[in-house]
């Protein structure tokens, strides 16, 4: 009688390797008796399998997940076939068993070619794996006919031949799978380019729309019904525009670059809360125009803040930001003083924030014979918060900044006074409105955009030459 150990489970299940020496050591590493390598549970060297005379027994050689026999965790024990050993707990099976059954040549490949049948919901799972068996049990088949006509050395022939006709087989099916899938990814990507690209045209027609009617409101009575339609019209374009901007695929597969001044803008307008899908092109001019001039006649005062008076801006920033607002908001001092600490104006107006002697006495500046915290940079910057914060509350919501900044400039009672004549309360809130039909003085059209001009140096200086 011989004994044998027939694989119960896995990708080999019902090979059997004949038990030929004293002892048989099966594990995972490549000097066992017995490989067993698809299962992590089996250690490098997990048990063995001692012979003494016609008794076996299996013995645990300190493995991580143990070693059972009939279900039950054991160090040693005595074989009594049939019996099944386990490796680890959950992990292969291996049968133990004593037939009469011939030892094969040992020269030969050894492989059961009755194939334990697979539960029925997994046969469609290992129907390759049963296609590459019926290949290599016909290469052995082949193997033994040719020993056995005397034919030697064509082992290795046949089962490259073998190989070749797996790989062959793999190769049909991989080419039928990516061609399918090569079809849907067409498919996807031209449903895609076609979604994209009618989204685009779209959206370029609405751009279109809006720069056409930012034109003609230029040239249209501030206070007619023609102005109010055409506004009308251009906040529902730009809804739609920014619907379609903001729209994921759009945003994917968009490769529209806008001008670097208007998106710096625009990301500057968003903190302030005065965000807008289109900027007025008189506003975008104005915006330029003050730039080169920074960049010419006006570049001492922009040197000075970004050199000299640096500590001074970096005061004032920080007592913006202690008090909760945009800390650009400092670059007012540019467009007021151009950072000149004495700076006096013809109305009486002094220091850094431009001050006049009432105005700094209601936010708590002392000026008389002897002092004039008019002159100190952390006394007028607190106080020119104060009032700036006041303006902001004083304006209402949405783009108030914006009107703060023109109410900084021409007084909040002139302001008020200019928008009282737009007859919509909401429209009276909204600067950009205000902007378009031209409710602002002129004065204030320019001073508004002069200030974010200095902002937009300031942040990024290197930009524009400084």
């Amino acid at each position: 009688m011989h004994a044998w150990l027939v694989r119960k489970n896995g990708p080999l299940a019902g090979a059997r390797h004949p038990i030929r020496n004293e002892i048989t050591r099966v594990g995972r590493g490549s000097g066992n008796d017995l490989i067993i390598s698809e299962a992590a549970v089996v250690s490098a060297r997990h048990a063995e399998i001692r012979r003494e005379g016609a008794n076996y027994f299996l013995r645990d050689l300190n493995s991580t997940n143990g070693t059972y026999l009939d279900g039950e965790r054991i160090s040693e024990a005595q074989l009594n076939a049939p019996c099944t050993i386990q490796l680890g707990n959950d992990g292969p099976e291996l049968s133990f068993v004593l037939d009469d059954s011939p030892l094969p040549d040992i020269n030969q490949t050894l492989v059961n070619q009755t194939l334990v049948a697979p539960p029925a919901g997994l046969q469609t799972d290992i129907a390759g794996s049963l296609e590459h068996h019926e290949l290599l049990t016909a290469a052995v088949a082949r193997a033994r006919r040719a020993r056995r006509s005397g034919v030697g050395d064509s082992t290795v022939v046949i089962m490259r031949e073998m190989l070749e006709a797996a790989l062959s087989r793999t190769k049909r099916k991989f080419k039928t799978t990516i061609a399918l899938l090569g079809i849907a990814l067409v498919a996807v990507s031209t449903y895609g380019y076609l979604k994209i690209y009618g989204m685009r045209r779209e959206k370029s027609r609405y751009d279109a729309e809006i720069k056409q009617i930012e034109l003609m409101l230029q040239h249209v009575q501030h206070d007619s019904a023609e102005a109010d339609s055409l506004i009308d019209q251009l906040d529902r374009d730009q809804d739609r525009a920014r619907a379609l901007q903001n729209t994921l695929l759009l945003r994917v597969g968009s490769f529209e670059r806008e001008e670097s001044i208007k998106s710096e803008i625009k990301a500057l307008l968003v903190e302030f809360g005065a965000e807008t899908y289109s900027i007025p092109p008189e506003f975008l001019e104005g915006v330029k125009r003050f730039v080169q001039q920074y960049q010419g006649p006006d570049r001492p005062y922009m040197e000075r803040a970004l050199g000299t008076a640096r500590k001074n801006m970096d005061t004032m920033r920080r007592i913006f930001q202690e008090n909760n607002l945009p800390p650009d908001l400092a670059y007012i001092v540019l467009a007021e003083s151009g950072l000149d600490v004495h700076g006096i104006s013809s109305a009486g107006a002094v220091g850094l924030w431009q001050f006049t002697p009432d105005t700094a006495r209601a936010y708590g500046l002392k000026v008389n014979d002897a002092v004039d915290e008019r002159r100190d940079v952390a006394k007028s910057t607190h106080a020119a918060c104060r009032y700036i914060r006041d303006l902001i509350l004083d304006f209402g919501s949405g783009s108030s900044v914006m009107l703060a900044l023109a109410a900084y400039n021409l007084g909040p009672a002139k302001v008020k006074a200019a928008v009282r004549r737009v007859n919509d309360p909401i429209k009276q809130r909204s600067f950009w409105y205000l902007y378009r039909v031209r409710a602002v003085p002129p004065e204030t059209r320019e001073y508004v955009p002069k200030v974010i001009a200095a902002m937009l140096i300031a942040r990024h200086p290197e930009r524009y030459g400084f």
